[in-house]
């Protein structure tokens, strides 16, 4: 999970977020353009990095919990899922940060908002969104496999002497 956001990451660092020809790769294997056929206006892969970092980090976030802090039951679903938006917004007040200095074109070509106010938030948005869904996933896995779940869960909420 961890490589494939990286390669992800990497190719939105290679052309910057906002200019990444998915569209164009798109077409050229289906003959369809894509952003039309799901109705978006703008390019979003930096939307979908988001979505895809809260998605695809959520869960080693949580096994990091879970192994070095003993963060299980509910707490390593909640520790995980507030770890993941607050750095989502740590990294947008960066990115509003370095726009700043930057200032002019080149601080909004870094911010790379293509003209949404409410970029930043549907960013972090996203980002909590995709950690939520894995946290989700993982306890009904974890309900499936696990034969103690119940327990441990019912055991990490008590209060501790």
């Amino acid at each position: 999970m961890i490589f494939i956001f990286l390669v992800i990451h990497e190719i939105g660092a290679h052309y910057t977020y906002a200019e990444v020809p998915y569209g164009a790769w798109f077409e050229s294997l289906t003959g369809t353009p894509l952003n039309p056929l799901i109705g978006w206006e703008r390019n979003n892969f930096d939307r979908v990095v988001h979505f895809i970092y809260g998605l695809l980090l959520a869960y080693p976030t949580r096994e990091l919990y879970f192994r070095v802090a003993n963060a299980d039951g509910f707490w390593g679903y909640f520790l995980t899922l507030d770890l993941t938006m607050s750095t989502s917004m740590l990294f947008e007040l960066f990115e509003w940060a370095a726009a700043e200095v930057f200032g002019g074109k080149l601080g909004i070509a870094y911010l790379g908002t293509q003209g949404d106010i409410w970029d930043a938030h549907k960013d972090m948005a996203l980002a909590s969104l995709g950690a939520l869904i894995a946290m989700l996933i993982t306890p009904c896995l974890n309900l499936y496999i696990q034969k103690d779940f119940a327990r441990e869960w019912s055991q990490s909420l008590k209060i501790k002497h």
